[in-house]
């Protein structure tokens, strides 16, 4: 049986130069400084702004992502 899962290995790198989830990163902070939104609730967001299921398995991008998420929440 073929395994469709793409994404069973960690990556690193390859989302945090995709320019949809770059778009998505520079309106995160107005999204979560206007809605008030959770951790759960931004990265939901980026995924769906980038059209994409997940990138919890690219580090780099993940990291990213946190890293605009907190400068929002400590704002």
């Amino acid at each position: 049986m073929k395994n469709t899962n793409q994404q069973t290995k960690p990556i690193t790198g390859q989302i945090a130069y995709d320019p949809a989830f770059l778009s998505a990163l520079e309106g995160l902070q107005s999204f979560v400084l206007e809605t008030g939104a959770d951790l759960d609730m931004a990265y939901d967001w980026v995924a769906d702004q980038s059209n994409m299921n997940s990138f919890v398995n690219d580090s780099m991008a993940f990291s990213m992502f946190y890293d605009v998420f907190m400068d929002a929440q400590n704002d």
